[in-house]
């Protein structure tokens, strides 16, 4: 198995893929202004097993198109959904956030929660704000430095990991340029990070290891797991995801 298939194995069991809240996702909504609004559409982009797609399909009276490119994520988002009994608002798509099948100006909204740096912050803001209509909404989360400076090991680790990690204010910046007026923003807190997605991670390790034979491959990646999350308990006043909620200017 394949360093990406083990990371799918470990992960498709997991409520969340990544640091958030449903708390989170329904104030990202209140700042959009989308509440009270008709058949919006909305795609959520990187999607994984749907924790933020089953919040705007509950709050929102919108058809949502729920797109990952892991199938093993759509099944279970699938699952999710149909026991929520929101199955019929959501509509799973198998694709590529950097070849979405999409026509210009169909959307009202593009949702996406830790995701958008797999194609780039500022590329991808680019790349799908042809999607949305006049005034459309754009909501992401996305790594953030909360403050001027900090720790080294802290800059040294996720200026690896993520190149285009910066402060707020400089995200905001590149909305701007990209034709977005920023609506809304804060930082996620802490329990988005522990109580919402390392401490679940962490309680999957023993059945990661059993299943997967407890190879080197298996190994190294829960090394990796355990010395990110070591890196966050010991830095947390520096960094987390911080949540942009923008609107389509110029048109």
């Amino acid at each position: 198995m394949d360093d990406l298939q083990l990371l799918i194995d470990l992960h498709k069991d997991g409520i969340r893929q990544g640091p958030g809240g449903d708390a989170q996702t329904r104030l990202a909504v209140a700042l959009s202004g989308l509440e009270g609004r008709k058949d919006l559409k909305i795609a959520d982009i990187g999607c994984g097993t749907g924790a933020s797609t089953l919040v705007l399909a509950d709050r929102l009276d919108a058809q949502i198109s729920a797109v990952d490119f892991l199938p093993d994520f759509l099944a279970e988002l699938k699952t999710r959904s149909a026991a929520a009994g929101l199955a019929g608002k959501i509509t799973p798509i198998e694709a590529s956030m950097d070849a979405l099948p999409f026509s210009a100006g169909e959307l009202d909204a593009i949702w996406s929660e830790g995701a958008i740096y797999n194609i780039g912050f500022e590329a991808g803001i680019a790349a799908w704000r042809r999607f949305l209509k006049p005034g459309g909404v754009l909501a992401v989360s996305e790594l953030t430095w909360l403050t001027h400076e900090r720790p080294a090991d802290l800059q040294t680790h996720w200026a690896q990991e993520y190149a285009e990690v910066d402060v707020a204010s400089a995200k905001f910046s590149l909305l701007e340029r990209q034709g977005f007026s920023v609506v809304g923003y804060f930082a996620l807190p802490e329990e988005c990070w522990l109580d919402n997605y390392y401490r679940p991670m962490e309680q999957r390790f023993d059945a990661f290891l059993k299943a997967n034979g407890r190879s080197d491959s298996v190994q190294a990646i829960i090394a990796a797991e355990q010395a990110e999350i070591e890196l966050y308990e010991a830095h947390k006043a520096y960094v987390s995801y911080g949540y942009y909620i923008a609107r389509k200017m110029g048109e």
